[in-house]
């Protein structure tokens, strides 16, 4: 059967055709559907882990029990996984083990821009990337099959036009696919005598899969009726197939490690030699290492965002290719806005109005807290740094200055709990706000453990975070209501005067979360009572806007009430839908 698939909805098929048994991961996007859509096949156990690390460590111990087992993540993710992923190189698999790794070229819902096929080179694992939706399932199907004969974690490169495109697959069977567990200390222990050993393993596994690069279909030379030649892998390859049909192609799809014969072979046939890869120059210089000489890369194609055909052949001919059409007016910018109802649009509010405090940031919906009209946010680095960071700013402040953390509840569950303990251990002076809107909002409604639902929406514990603080040490813990902005003013300013890690929990659905039950009261501003001071549109709220005065638009309300409880003149009123 053919059909259309997005990359991801691809993968997840490879994982059923696989035979996979176990598929873990943490949402973030590019990679979250994978996991989303391998959830719909009930012949493989999934769901979402606290953080990547803890998702990777469950997919080595079903890996090493016997069972194949993939682990998703975003690139960033990679980051927080790589103390297992260093270490499961060494101890090599059982059943087969592929970790998905979706890249974001041109960041569109990321904090940088790092290219994944440089910590498999430093982690010592071989990296296929897929440059269509069919590859998707081939690879996956191949990468199990190198992981187990070569006793290796596989890493399945994705990026974002990859992972979110569509292209017609071929569908086939599920594969059964199960090993015999076999206890082994030597193998699967790493003390320092045995990690030796196993290094050595490691390094003459690389030799192996060298060899096997050169052979593999998994690289092929695409033969061209010009003198122009490419070398290129996963989106890329498309892209220089858009630009230059007719141009030889060596297609790259195990990008490490790489066939030397074959790239000398391909590259002796040309004077010129173009390698286009978005994000590092990791191929140019790895091929470069060869002694090749006669090839071009970056400094003719850029290093930062995304490619398009256009920008090919714009960099190969040194001639701008015109835009096939144009706009008549420049469209005004639009920023990113929180939708209407967001209880984090209360806290923001709230944290905009107090004076001399730094706020560090966190990764997450709320992250827009940081842009107008609130302006209420002074750092974002990674998952979990807000507590961290706040921590270091108390300890290093001089003149009096608070800090407060701002944090999902997600994310406090990701990677802010043990960030909260450093503080409390080390006697810090801060105010973390989780806020707790009970899904992974940014990546499209995960749940995590503190929302007392798994990936499948089965019913289970659910993490109490209020005791959790509680248990931790933190001198105030408190649940407050994210719409209740004078309370809320009130009650920060207190606690910016108490000692100690205090803690509010914001609490209140995220209100475009299915399980949101809605309410049917309206707002609508009374014309007799308002004075146009236009305070209510500092919300930032996409239901307000300004025509002679401000004016609510009731497909957009879904009535938070927070416009009537900023409304100094009792202009703004409810009314049923």
């Amino acid at each position: 059967m053919r059909r259309l698939m997005l990359g991801n909805q691809a993968v997840a098929r490879g994982c059923f055709e696989a035979g996979v048994k176990v598929a873990t991961a943490y949402p973030g996007t590019p990679s979250t559907e994978i996991t989303e859509y391998i959830s719909n096949y009930n012949e493989i156990y999934c769901e979402w882990a606290p953080n990547e690390k803890v998702a990777l460590e469950v997919a080595i111990g079903a890996s090493i029990y016997g069972k194949r087992a993939i682990c998703s993540m975003k690139h960033v993710g990679l980051n927080v996984a790589a103390d297992p992923l260093f270490t499961v190189s060494y101890t090599g698999v059982n059943a087969g083990l592929l970790i998905a790794v979706a890249d974001d070229p041109g960041m569109h819902s990321s904090q940088n821009e790092q290219d994944t096929r440089n910590i498999a080179k430093a982690a010592k694992v071989p990296v296929l990337e897929p440059a269509d939706s069919q590859e998707c399932i081939d690879f996956v199907k191949k990468g199990f099959e190198i992981s187990e004969k070569y006793d290796t974690p596989v890493i399945l490169r994705l990026t974002t036009r990859v992972s979110h495109s569509q292209s017609v697959v071929k569908e086939g069977i599920r594969e059964e696919v199960d090993y015999e567990y076999k206890k082994d200390i030597q193998k699967y222990v790493m003390m320092p005598a045995m990690a030796r050993k196993r290094h050595e393993v490691v390094e003459k596994r690389l030799n192996d899969l060298r060899e096997f690069a050169e052979g593999t279909d998994l690289n092929r030379i695409e033969e061209g009726k010009t003198n122009l030649a490419f070398i290129a892998a996963g989106i890329a390859y498309q892209y220089v197939k858009e630009a230059y049909p007719d141009a030889w192609v060596l297609k790259l799809g195990m990008v490490w490690p790489l066939p030397k014969k074959l790239i000398m072979d391909f590259c002796s046939r040309f004077e010129k030699v173009y390698i286009v890869e978005e994000l590092d120059p990791f191929l140019e210089e790895n091929i470069k290492a060869m002694g090749i000489a006669n090839i071009v890369g970056k400094e003719v194609f850029k290093l930062t965002g995304e490619y398009s055909p256009s920008f090919i052949k714009s960099a190969v001919e040194k001639i701008y290719t015109e835009i096939p059409y144009s706009i008549a007016q420049q469209i005004p910018p639009r920023l990113p806005v929180l939708c209407p109802g967001c209880p984090h649009r209360g806290i923001f509010y709230t944290l905009s109005k107090i004076k001399d405090i730094i706020i560090t940031g966190d990764i997450g919906c709320y992250t827009l807290g940081a842009l107008s009209p609130f302006n209420a946010m002074d750092t974002c680095v990674c998952m979990g740094a807000s507590v961290g960071m706040a921590h270091g700013i108390s300890k290093a402040s001089n003149n009096g200055k608070k800090a407060v953390a701002v944090i999902g509840d997600s994310t406090f569950v990701h990677s802010g709990i043990t960030g909260i303990i450093d503080a409390v251990y080390n006697k810090s002076d801060i105010i973390v706000l989780i806020l707790g809107n009970s899904t992974t909002g940014m990546t499209g409604h995960q749940d995590h453990p503190a929302t007392g639902y798994t990936i499948r929406g089965e019913e289970t514990y659910k993490l109490d975070l209020l005791n959790l603080c509680k248990t931790i040490g933190c001198s105030v813990v408190e649940e407050i209501n994210p719409y209740n902005i004078n309370e809320n003013l009130n009650k920060i300013n207190e606690l910016l005067k108490v000692p100690g890690v205090k803690v509010l929990i914001a609490k209140a659905p995220c209100r475009l979360h299915k399980r949101y039950k809605y309410t049917t009261l309206k707002r609508y501003v009374d014309k007799t009572k308002c004075k146009n001071c236009k305070l209510c549109l500092s919300l930032g709220c996409p239901a307000l806007s300004l025509k002679d005065i401000p004016v609510i638009d009731q497909n957009l309300c879904l009535g938070c009430g927070m416009c009537e409880s900023v409304c100094r003149f009792g202009a703004i009123n409810s009314v049923k839908e």
